[in-house]
């Protein structure tokens, strides 16, 4: 059970500025959803463009 709960966190569609990313993938910033960035499970999220923000998880297919 343990596991399941883990692999659901991990799964987390948004973190914002300061924290850990949940899981590596492609994130983009709220304020340019457009400009994706790649950040590996673990890495401190920084802020986007001098200014904290919230960073939402991008499928690779939803790149344009």
């Amino acid at each position: 059970m343990k596991r399941i709960a883990l692999l659901r966190a991990r799964q987390a569609p948004s973190a914002s500025t300061g924290t850990h990313c949940p899981a590596s993938g492609l994130w983009a910033p709220d304020q340019s959803p457009q400009d994706v960035h790649t950040f590996f499970e673990g890495q401190v999220l920084p802020a986007y463009g001098g200014a904290p923000t919230v960073w939402r998880r991008r499928a690779a297919d939803q790149e344009s």
